[in-house]
């Protein structure tokens, strides 16, 4: 083969099931470190923000940076796994991890946290798609759905017990928020030491293998520049203005550069034939909105809950375990369904519109409702994420030979990620704008007049007491909006879900000889291609 297979069995045939389990004990914790890495900091970022001064455009910032230069670099890493050794490349990610959550442990204002932050996106990025690599080319799509469900279940362990964990760490007084990140080295150090003992693949590096440099930088040029004028319009300037001009215009002709790179050179790392099939499209489309549900539910509530009804960083992260519990439980389920039918459609479709749902629900809190309520709608969204999350990249994967699988499972979590990106860039805008108003009109009803940044500073201990329940009743009250063009975006992806072409999942790691890529032949549900277990 020219491309690195990495077929630890010769071939291409599947491991054998002990093998698989004691791989995939290390790429768990892998995964688990990267997931964690979001979470953790969900409940503590009031703390954080306001112990650095910070105003709530950082508050967002914190965690667009890491993914967006996640989202940026997850095509490129997806690439390079298709090109080179991909024990190697996980191994680097984990290390430039490692690094990066140290120096964001020891940031001493907002600004160097935002830039660790970023650092940090850049192995983040890698290990979520390295993973979803190399179980790719450790088994085959039909058996996948099976351990895609347990990626699905890690993920939801690592958003259950971030929260936790932060909120833990944050009401520690001789531990403190620096503490979510430096807790993230342990993790790295047992990652790196259960890969080296258990994953063992066979690499073929090309000796023809080209990056392109020249595509990657333009996507994360134009995704950034679209991403920057989402955070400041409305805000630092007006929505009709030449800033806006300037920085849409200049983002939209950078991304048709890219397109034009990409259609050109001979390893894009995003290549349009992926990502301009049917299937693969529809299923992209829909990743956004779960993009949106998965990181932008968990910061804004973790924000509700403390910011807007008084919790503490402790409680605010047991508040947000239902809708990962909806997540871990209907990950696994959704998993087994596939593996055991193959059938992933009506899982995905089933997810989008109970996730569509569930931002409606939620789109009805504010400071009077009741936690159990509050619980019921996050368990809803959670059960939506769990059909839908991993089932959507079986679909892309499913249609692409082994050799470009890197690259498919590159392109499918970037634009997941980037919808998370977009998301929380998006709603934190919506956010802001509409606190800042309420809380003006709350302060004019009380007679208070605020003073400085009252009005944005999230250094909540800093408020008098009626200024303070002014900006808590703001921000409890203006969350809902948040989750209603959360669920605006969510009916496109139920539209996508349904528009997709029905598929069964193939019981072979590669294609078999003869069928196109993104045309898949009629298959019975039980066969089996010769060299497959």
């Amino acid at each position: 083969m020219s491309a690195d297979t990495a077929v630890p069995t010769g071939g291409t045939a599947p491991m054998d099931r002990r093998q698989v389990v004691r791989a995939l004990s290390g790429l768990l914790m892998v995964l688990f470190v990267a997931m964690i890495s979001t979470t953790i900091v969900a409940v503590a970022l009031p703390q954080i923000i306001g112990s650095l001064n910070g105003t709530q455009a950082q508050y967002t910032w914190v965690v667009t940076a890491l993914l967006l230069t996640s989202t940026a670099s997850t095509p490129v890493w997806g690439k390079l796994a298709d090109l080179f050794d991909k024990k190697l490349l996980i191994q680097i990610a984990l290390v430039i991890f490692t690094v990066s959550s140290l120096a964001c442990g020891f940031a001493q204002t907002t600004e160097q946290l935002i830039a660790f932050r970023a650092a940090q996106g850049l192995g983040m990025g890698a290990l979520q798609v390295l993973v979803q690599v190399v179980i790719g080319v450790m088994t085959t799509p039909r058996e996948r759905g099976r351990y895609h469900g347990y990626i699905g279940v890690m993920m939801a362990v690592a958003t259950v017990s971030g929260p936790l964990l932060g909120g833990l760490l944050t009401d520690v007084s001789w531990l403190g928020w620096r503490w979510c990140f430096f807790s993230a080295v342990p993790f790295t150090v047992v990652a790196l030491v259960l890969l080296s003992r258990t994953l063992h693949l066979v690499s073929e590096r090309r000796e023809d293998a080209r990056v392109d440099y020249a595509g990657a930088t333009l996507i994360a040029a134009g995704v950034s520049t679209l991403l920057l004028w989402v955070t400041f319009v409305g805000n630092t300037f007006p929505w009709l203005s030449w800033q806006t001009a300037a920085m849409t215009g200049g983002g939209v002709l950078t991304l048709v550069a890219a397109v034009w790179v990409e259609s050109r050179v001979r390893e894009p790392v995003i290549p349009l034939h992926i990502v301009t099939r049917r299937n693969s499209a529809l299923a992209i489309l829909a990743s956004l909105a779960v993009g949106v549900g998965m990181f932008g539910g968990v910061v804004f509530l973790g924000q509700y809950f403390q910011v807007g009804r008084g919790h503490s960083p402790t409680e605010a992260g047991l508040l947000t375990t239902p809708m990962m519990l909806g997540v871990m439980v209907f990950s696994t389920l959704a998993g087994h369904l596939a593996s055991r039918t193959g059938k992933v459609k009506a899982l995905v479709v089933t997810g989008s519109v109970i996730l569509t749902g569930g931002f409606l629900w939620l789109s009805t809190i504010d400071h009077a409702t009741s936690l159990l309520e509050i619980s019921a709608a996050m368990v809803l969204t959670g059960m939506g994420i769990g059909l839908s999350l991993q089932n959507l990249v079986l679909v892309v994967q499913n249609s692409v030979p082994l050799r470009e699988l890197g690259a498919a499972s590159g392109a499918i979590t970037f634009f997941r990620s980037l919808g998370g990106t977009i998301g929380v860039s998006v709603l934190g805008a919506v956010l802001a704008a509409h606190v800042n108003a309420e809380i003006a009109r709350g302060y004019a009803a009380a007679g208070v007049a605020p003073t400085g940044e009252q009005s944005s500073n999230l250094n909540l201990e800093a408020l008098p007491g009626t200024a303070l329940a002014v900006v808590r009743t703001a921000y409890a009250d203006v969350t809902g909006t948040i989750f209603l063009v959360a669920a605006a975006v969510a009916v496109v992806g139920v539209l996508a879900t349904l528009l997709l072409r029905p598929i069964t999942l193939r019981d072979t790691i590669d294609l078999p000889a003869g069928e196109k890529p993104g045309r898949p032949a009629e298959r019975t549900a039980g066969a089996v291609a010769p060299g497959a277990r």
